[in-house]
């Protein structure tokens, strides 16, 4: 049987670079392994991160396109029929931040799946620089998708201190409780990643997963994660980080808890962003596709967008989140 293991983590908590380091161990074992991307957008912007990881030993495959939930569903159940056939020893999926856990294990346990993979390993990643104060569907997300794990990996650790990290695993531990699962984790993988070693990664791949029982909240449409995408944005690096940092602020725009994308900066360079209300990044890289992603709650498509086309020296009032 395949091997097949998650790796999840609530929105902006570092999943892809993980998974390249990951993957990258596998490959050095001689393992020959698939990775889908699982995501509900139009447009799957980690999967261009992990380009590089394509070769002999690796494949990479996407789900992507704005459909319902239960479309989504059948297409992952499709995709891994297909990878099943492609003699893997094992295959990795990433999810999106927003991504519900038991679509992965009741896909599984549907056939043919159910006789085709094992389930290996259930990794989550939790941001060490974890927002304090989250609404109830992030925090649900937040709980469910560590529920399971058998391992969580602390992500951005040589960015806080000790003290910051317990307490993004005290808040997990706490929104645990409040979705009433039992489970109560007392120790995390907190090693800075650039310092891991073969044994670390030895530990992860052998860390399993567990099933737990929780209570799921019943949320209205307007308390539900939602996606949109901005294509062809053109402005300097500096505009764009301001803009980015507006939208956080400006409650016209909704509850914005994440922004990613790709864009070309003055000197037609490519350059990557990938932003939480806590955390702003935006680095070099060799290609990509001109696309703005904002993930949250409530979004106003006109707002958002008038943020983003404002051009620079223009003045815009607008209103902070309280």
């Amino acid at each position: 049987m395949v091997k097949i293991d998650l790796i999840t983590g609530f929105l902006g908590s570092g999943k892809t670079t993980f998974l390249r380091k990951y993957a990258s161990y596998l490959i050095t074992q001689g393992q020959n392994i698939g990775i889908l991307e699982n995501d509900f957008g139009a447009v799957n912007v980690d999967m261009m991160l992990l380009g590089d990881l394509r070769g002999d030993n690796c494949e990479l495959e996407m789900i992507s396109g704005g459909c319902d939930a239960d479309t989504h569903r059948r297409r992952f159940k499709t995709k891994l029929i297909s990878m099943g056939m492609c003699g893997y020893d094992r295959v990795i999926v990433e999810p999106s931040g927003i991504y519900d856990v038991d679509e992965f294990f009741d896909t599984l346990h549907e056939e043919p799946l159910d006789g085709w993979y094992e389930i290996g390993n259930v990794i989550t990643v939790l941001d060490s620089n974890l927002e304090e104060n989250l609404p109830e569907s992030a925090e649900f997300l937040l709980a469910s998708q560590a529920a399971d794990a058998g391992c969580i990996v602390l992500s951005k650790t040589q960015e806080t201190t000790e003290e910051e990290q317990k307490k993004a695993v005290y808040h997990l531990n706490r929104a645990l409780k409040n979705i009433g699962c039992k489970r109560q984790f007392e120790e995390v993988f907190s090693k800075d990643w650039e310092q891991m070693t073969d044994e670390d990664f030895r530990q992860i791949v052998s860390c399993g997963y567990r099933m737990e029982n929780y209570r799921k909240p019943d949320l209205t449409q307007e308390e539900t994660f939602q996606s949109l995408y901005f294509m062809n944005m053109h402005m300097t690096e500096e505009r764009l980080q301001e803009v980015t940092q507006k939208l956080f602020l400006d409650k016209s725009c909704g509850k914005v808890f994440r922004i990613k994308g790709f864009m070309k900066n003055e000197n037609e360079q490519w350059i990557e962003l990938n932003a939480t209300k806590n955390n702003l990044v935006v680095s070099p890289i060799g290609m990509g596709q001109e696309v703005i992603i904002v993930i949250g709650e409530q979004l106003s498509e006109d707002a958002i967008r008038s943020c983003l086309e404002e051009k620079q020296g223009e003045k815009n009032i607008f209103h902070t989140q309280e």
